[in-house]
């Protein structure tokens, strides 16, 4: 898994625990998976490289899977003959693998990693360099960026280190054996050959005398052009990529040296640097019969790393533990979070309710129902947990639920709206009688046709406790007004005497009232009008004291119950 994907599917999962713990809307959590999920497809599509048909190197060759020793893919100018029809030299200490073309290094890496994939870890480059062979400055900078870049990139693709190693060598005829000198980062230089083992410039300078000291000037010149002609390509820090630092610089002195030109990047420089045409040494032996050597320095196999980093299987469970605790580390986030909001609500509201003014009655009564919803919110966490965006350990809504019980137990009502008094219903009926129906014109003695028309009228009026009869009459405004005031009062003492004996309705039931013309219900100017006017009016009106029989005291409870019957005998 590349580390692209095992980002990208490190954020899907993020993306996921926010989704799930989060209050957010679901079309907005569903929003953010979708977009998760087409990420991590896009990455995977992105990442995954179609297998080349053509391999750079027979797998045959390879060691062993569970080979643990360094693998160094050697890139750049040859420095020795490979075995036919191979590209693999396994030594002791390592493994060389020959990189033929320099552009094809970061097709080499895949296709070792496809084929040994537990290999990552204890892979290496090498690049070989000898300036006997080079003519051109610009064309072997040219040669060294590309190399930077594709190392870059393979360390970005693969995740893994990809130590690099720097070996530059020339020819000399000052040897006659290979003579290596190697600078490691935090190691002093050591200086050795086939036949003897590592020791410091110094003692190396005691033990071989002149000739070791003329080695060790064309060994340090050596040293001075790769720091300025190849590190310095390799750091550059204005270039548009990584430095490339070498973990391991190796300079070589062979007495022989096939492909060595008499003008060269080397020789160039050396005229630049001392002032001289030729030196002898400069150059390796015209003829040598010795058969060409190995010129890989094998000692430097024990320095580069080995195969005791993680295999894929543990890279994806380290990936996945990552996973996992940043999964872990949002979700505590996100809880946090939430439980930080329940408590500042809450918290607002029992505020938001303490600052209202007791006799503020609506308002008090809206704040204490939004407490109630927080409290059956907090008793239904109390009862069946806590919900996931709300736990995880964190949950502090259970120390609210108590204060918010009292503040809700304090609360007081407003008082009872006092009911309307009862309205009584004060029934007046009156009724109306024609005076000329009841009396002869000018008489206030009922005439023999007036019963019929008196019980007809009067079987609504009703005596009973509390309620007066008043018996009004009243004239038109013909003749004089005295007499039409007294014959209206006689009239109506006449119906009133009719109604008690036939009734038998005591005396104090009965108000008698006559009015004469001074109440006329229609104008006077009419034969109409003033047959109107003439009338007696029968009406109950209430009073407390009335119609109460002798000896006989009732409760208003009982005045509303009291039997007519006994009055309508």
């Amino acid at each position: 898994m590349s580390t692209a994907l095992q980002r990208t599917l490190a954020i899907w999962m993020v993306l996921l625990v926010a989704a799930l713990l989060l209050p957010l809307p679901h079309w907005v959590a569903i929003v953010m998976l979708v977009a998760g999920l087409a990420l991590l497809l896009v990455a995977t599509r992105v990442t995954r490289r179609p297998a080349r048909s053509e391999t750079l190197f027979g797998a045959d060759d390879l060691p062993d899977a569970d080979y643990r020793q360094p693998v160094v893919l050697v890139c750049g100018d040859n420095v020795q003959e490979w075995p036919e029809s191979a590209g693999v030299l396994t030594v002791p200490h390592g493994c060389w693998v020959r990189v033929a073309a320099e552009q094809a290094l970061d097709v080499m890496v895949r296709q070792l990693l496809s084929c040994r994939p537990a290999w990552g870890s204890q892979l290496s480059v090498m690049i070989c360099i000898s300036p006997q062979q080079q003519q051109d400055r610009d064309l072997l900078s040219n040669r060294l960026l590309a190399l930077r870049w594709q190392v870059c990139q393979l360390r970005r693709e693969t995740g893994y280190s990809l130590p690099l190693a720097l070996y530059v060598w020339v020819g000399s005829a000052l040897v006659n054996q290979a003579l290596w000198q190697a600078q490691l980062a935090g190691k002093p230089t050591s200086l050795w050959s086939d036949n003897t083992p590592p020791s410091s410039p110094e003692r190396w300078l005691t033990a071989g005398g002149s000739m070791a000291l003329q080695q060790q000037v064309l060994m340090t010149s050596l040293a001075d052009w790769v720091r300025q002609e190849v590190v310095a390509v390799l750091t550059d820090p204005d270039a548009d990529m990584p430095c490339a630092t070498p973990v391991c610089i190796v300079q070589g002195l062979n007495a022989s040296h096939d492909d060595a030109l008499t003008t060269s990047l080397w020789t160039r420089w050396l005229q630049q640097h001392t002032a001289l045409v030729q030196v002898a040494g400069w150059l390796p032996a015209s003829e040598s019969n010795q058969a060409r050597p190995s010129l890989l320095p094998e000692s430097v196999l024990p320095l580069l790393p080995k195969g005791r980093g993680l295999t894929p299987c543990q890279r994806a469970c380290r990936g996945a533990l990552w996973t996992v605790v940043m999964a872990g580390v949002v979700a505590l986030c996100c809880s946090a979070w939430n439980n930080h909001q329940l408590l500042q609500r809450v918290a607002f509201d029992i505020a938001h309710y303490e600052r209202i003014a007791m006799t503020d009655y609506p308002q008090k009564a809206a704040a204490i129902g939004v407490l109630h919803q927080d409290a059956a919110e907090l008793d239904k966490y109390a009862r069946h947990g806590a919900p996931l965006r709300l736990g995880l350990g964190l949950y502090q809504g259970g120390h609210l639920r108590l204060p918010l019980l009292e503040v809700i137990r304090s609360y007081v009502p407003p008082p009872p709206t006092p009911l309307p008094p009862p309205v009584e219903n004060h029934v007046e009926s009156i009724i109306r009688l024609d005076s000329l129906s009841l009396f002869d014109s000018g008489k206030a003695a009922l005439n023999q046709g007036s019963t019929k028309t008196l019980v007809n009228s009067l079987v609504g009026i009703k005596a009973k406790p509390g309620w007066l009869i008043v018996v009004s009459g009243h004239t038109d405004n013909t003749g004089n007004s005295a007499l039409n005031q007294t014959l209206s009062m006689t009239r109506a003492a006449a119906v009133r005497d009719w109604m008690r004996d036939t009734g038998d309705v005591p005396e104090s039931c009965f108000a008698v009232q006559g009015y004469g013309a001074g109440r006329p219900v229609a104008p006077n100017d009419t034969a109409e009008g003033r047959a109107l006017n003439r009338r007696v009016e029968i009406s109950l009106v209430p009073q407390a004291d009335a119609c109460r029989m002798p000896g006989n005291t009732l409760t208003p409870s009982q005045e509303d119950g009291v039997d007519n019957n006994l009055m309508e005998k």
